[in-house]
């Protein structure tokens, strides 16, 4: 059944902190910032809320910016922001290489990074580049002001999260990553898809390794048994065989669990070749 809009409420905060005191004061309002999987749900009826906090107007969270080796990205910042800024291609061009692969332009531009992580989904194709690359989630609330929170200990579950309703997810910071970096989506098609597997990873110069997967299990997957591994020198099939105990793939209407397993084993082997010697 489909969700008629014209019976939701739109509440629009005049700033971030009138904001948090609405989430505060009025348990079950629902953020709302670029709606690209937000209104996927409305328009299945798959979503109970009928009031909604609109972000739209929050400009400060918007900004990419730096903090000495900290790249600080906005909650509100788009996909075609990500793209376009000489910080995230400096820093971390893996995330702009996941930005390039989600939905078209349309999607693009309203799509956030904060919506992204705040969604949950484990086919979230900027998750991976965020836990291999230590990210931190930046939650504000009224009462506690603000928290920091690695995202790989944000999630909880499959959609579930450490945020509490009176949160609101304000910005990622992330750390300078050395090496070389490496991004791949495996999907239906180039873009416009949603993930089959998608994997994320970087190589330091000592051959020290991050990686994380997507659509591997119920949240993102960093491989640190795998990562120890390589590190000891395994070779590609015994790395293989620590990737495959790590991850938990289903069967979905997507894929199956032995194509991401042999997916992912293949993706670690490219990810170790083409981050060789860089």
């Amino acid at each position: 059944m489909r969700t008629a809009v014209s019976s939701l409420d739109l509440v629009a905060p005049r700033s971030l902190r009138d904001a948090l005191a609405l989430l505060r004061d009025e348990p079950g309002l629902v953020p709302l910032a670029g709606c690209t999987d937000l209104y996927v749900a409305m328009n299945f009826g798959k979503l109970p809320a009928r009031r909604f906090l609109d972000l739209a107007s929050l400009e400060p969270l918007r900004r990419i910016s730096a903090r000495g080796e900290t790249l600080v990205l906005g909650a509100l910042a788009t996909y075609a922001a990500i793209l376009r800024s000489p910080l995230v291609a400096k820093r971390l061009p893996m995330l702009a290489a996941a930005a390039r692969t989600i939905g078209g332009p349309q999607i693009q531009s309203r799509g956030t990074i904060g919506g992204n992580v705040g969604n949950a989904s484990p086919a979230g194709d900027t998750l991976p580049v965020l836990a291999a690359s230590d990210a931190i989630v930046v939650l504000a609330s009224a009462r506690d002001g603000e928290r920091r929170v690695p995202l790989t200990e944000y999630y909880t579950g499959y959609r579930a999260s450490v945020r509490r309703g009176d949160e609101l997810i304000v910005a990622i910071e992330v750390p300078r990553v050395a090496g070389k970096q490496w991004f791949r989506k495996v999907g239906t098609r180039a873009a416009q898809a949603i993930s089959k597997i998608v994997v994320a990873g970087a190589r330091g110069r000592d051959g020290a390794a991050r990686l994380a997967l997507g659509s591997v299990g119920p949240t993102v997957v960093r491989a640190r048994r795998t990562e120890a591994a390589l590190a000891a020198g395994a070779s590609a099939d015994e790395a293989r065989a620590v990737l495959e105990s790590e991850i938990a793939p289903i069967d979905d209407d997507r894929s199956t669990a032995s194509y991401r397993r042999r997916v992912a084993g293949n993706l670690l082997a490219r990810f170790w070749s083409d981050t060789k010697g860089r």
